[in-house]
């Protein structure tokens, strides 16, 4: 209890409920804020969209989940375990290798209880303000505001954890000429639940993510054409093989009268465009007085995507890295976050911890990586075995060779085939 601490932690999500856990662990004193009625993150369903369905209104009631309601895995479950707490060896409702996301949060709720974190959650609080301060003694400090059923409180900690996700502000194109002269509606996938009003309707879906993919071909059952469009220079342009009604297209050359044109040639009048598009990091909240920014999803300086320089160990991020194996990846950030403040690890210096960041992002200016894709670190284990060897750890080997067969079966099989390749060899099941 020597070195215990007042922690705040932003959100009560699989990152947030982790960090809590190790916070715990190491004895501090934690209270983890929630603006929802229950934990569970971007995994609890709300089926309630927002008023403007771009997302674009700063005036709008924002709803912070992102779910469809068919939304599935797109892991298996055995790679979205912790290291003593198993997805794979629990079935509650769901007993699919990718199982619904209903699934996902009994497994988030029977966790925190297994853990006792539930005591630690305020529901219903959203945090308005997290400010840093200098005490008297020099120390830094945050100021937490918070409100709960239209009553404030302000609070000091002495460290705080955000964990509020990056699946709610959406994310639209900017490049699309003439896109804001189309008059009829647009949406962003974050307020996509079910495929019902796109019954009869032309659609136009931009992206090629996941789930891009997956409202494509939910959207495809009732509507009468799908175009789905995608920057992917390596995309191929023809008609879908499973849907009679549905088309691959390239990117969007420009929109002129409400005719869509295509960079293929192809063009037609849609009634509806559909954006696929991902969402921006956000964190309207945070006052630093601009030693943290954002600029097109690069959150910075962060030290191995996790603590900003100036701040650390007391300020830090988790799950902020995107494209990746998210579970094992927010347990090995919340046991180093918790033990630096423990004291029990330690960090480079300030300027050795800015020279590394510098230095990573020269190698991706090299390799030609955009910088809203900063924080985007595949599907690899180099971070994961880096992480756990900070706090003594190591991968277990049965879920490192997991995770490597994982990537050859995305490699090999491809986006539609990859779970099949998977549960040849551990198991059956679907997503």
């Amino acid at each position: 209890m020597a070195n215990s601490l007042k922690v705040a932690v932003i959100g009560a999500g699989v990152a947030g409920l982790t960090a809590a856990r190790e916070l715990q662990t190491e004895s501090h004193q934690v209270v983890v804020f929630e603006k929802s009625h229950r934990l569970g993150g971007t995994w609890a369903y709300d089926p309630r969209t927002e008023s403007d369905p771009l997302g674009t209104d700063p005036n709008r009631d924002v709803v912070h989940g992102s779910l469809y309601n068919s939304l599935a895995t797109n892991l298996p479950r055995h790679l979205m375990s912790f290291t003593d707490f198993k997805f794979d060896e629990k079935v509650y409702d769901d007993p699919r290798m990718c199982p619904g996301h209903g699934e996902v949060l009994k497994f988030l709720e029977d966790f925190a209880d297994r853990f006792k974190l539930t005591e630690l959650i305020r529901l219903n609080t959203v945090v308005r303000r997290v400010e840093v301060v200098v005490v008297d003694s020099g120390v830094t400090k945050f100021v937490v505001e918070s409100e709960t059923s239209g009553v404030s409180s302000v609070e000091m900690f002495d460290a705080v954890v955000v964990c509020n996700g990056h699946n709610t502000q959406p994310r639209l194109p900017t490049d699309i000429p003439g896109i804001e002269t189309w008059s009829k509606k647009q949406m962003h996938s974050h307020n996509y639940r079910e495929p019902g009003s796109f019954r009869d309707q032309i659609v136009v879906v931009i992206g090629s993510g996941p789930s891009a993919t997956d409202i494509s071909r939910e959207i495809a059952t009732v509507a009468k054409e799908v175009h789905v469009s995608s920057r992917s220079p390596h995309v191929k342009v023809a008609k879908s093989n499973e849907f009679n009604n549905m088309w691959q297209h390239s990117k969007i050359n420009c929109i002129k009268d409400d005719t869509v044109i295509f960079e293929d040639g192809f063009s037609l009048d849609a009634d509806i465009i559909c954006h696929c598009t991902g969402y921006q990091l956000h964190f309207p909240f945070l006052k630093t007085n601009g030693i943290i920014s954002i600029q097109d999803k690069r959150i910075g300086p962060l030290y191995k995507h996790v603590f900003p320089p100036q701040l650390a160990p007391n300020l830090s991020f988790v799950g902020i890295p995107e494209e990746s194996f998210t579970f094992p990846i927010i347990e090995c950030q919340s046991r180093w976050i918790a033990q630096t403040l423990s004291h029990k690890v330690f960090l480079p210096s300030e300027n050795e911890m800015l020279l590394d960041i510098e230095r990573y992002y020269e190698e991706l200016n090299e390799k030609g990586v955009p910088e809203h894709r900063t924080h985007y670190i595949g599907f690899q284990t180099s971070y994961i075995d880096w992480m756990f060897d900070q706090t003594g750890m190591a991968l277990e080997k049965s879920l490192k060779d997991m995770f490597e067969y994982f990537n050859h079966c995305l490699v090999s099989a491809g986006v539609d085939g990859y779970v099949e390749a998977f549960s040849r060899k551990y198991g059956s099941g679907s997503c």
